[in-house]
Parts: structure tokens; C-alpha cells; sequence
């Protein structure tokens, strides 16, 4: 999968799940930005790994965690593991 189709696949979770307007996402906007508390972040990193089959540690993914570190921690991260 592409970053592109992945970054896409992000945005789209943003709006439906957490009611984001889709003109405040861009890969420089931190999770801290779009107003994500720290259950909202640990359901977004269930989601993504559930969509993309990776295991993410929602506790490396700190307010400050831009949405470009979070695409490249994905890119980086081992499959998800039965």
C-alpha cells in the first residue's frame, strides 16, 4: 500500500470517526491539532491497525505526533500478529 493511499485511508477515518473537517488535515497537523485526546488516539491506532493488519504502540504516538510520523510509524511497523 501506498503512503499516498494511506494517508488518504487516514484522512477518511478522521472525518467519519472523530468529525474532523477535512480542511484541517494535512500531514503536518499534529493529532494534538485536530483536538484528539488520549482515548481518541488509542481508538485511532486500534482502527489503523486494524485497516492496515500493523501492530502501533498508541504510546508512542504522543499530542505532538504529527500525521506524517504517523504514516511513516505505520510504514515501519511489524504485521499485526493473531
Amino acid at each position: 500500500m501506498t503512503t499516498a493511499t494511506r494517508y488518504e485511508q487516514l484522512a477518511d477515518r478522521l472525518v467519519q470517526k472523530f468529525d474532523i473537517d477535512r480542511a484541517e488535515i494535512h500531514p503536518e497537523a499534529t493529532l494534538g491539532d485536530l483536538d484528539l485526546d488520549s482515548l481518541a488516539v488509542v481508538e485511532l491506532t486500534m482502527t489503523l491497525q486494524d485497516d492496515w493488519g500493523i501492530s502501533l504502540d498508541e504510546t508512542e504516538t504522543p499530542p505532538r505526533t504529527t500525521l506524517s510520523q504517523l504514516l511513516t510509524m505505520a510504514s515501519e511497523a511489524p504485521p499485526l500478529t493473531p
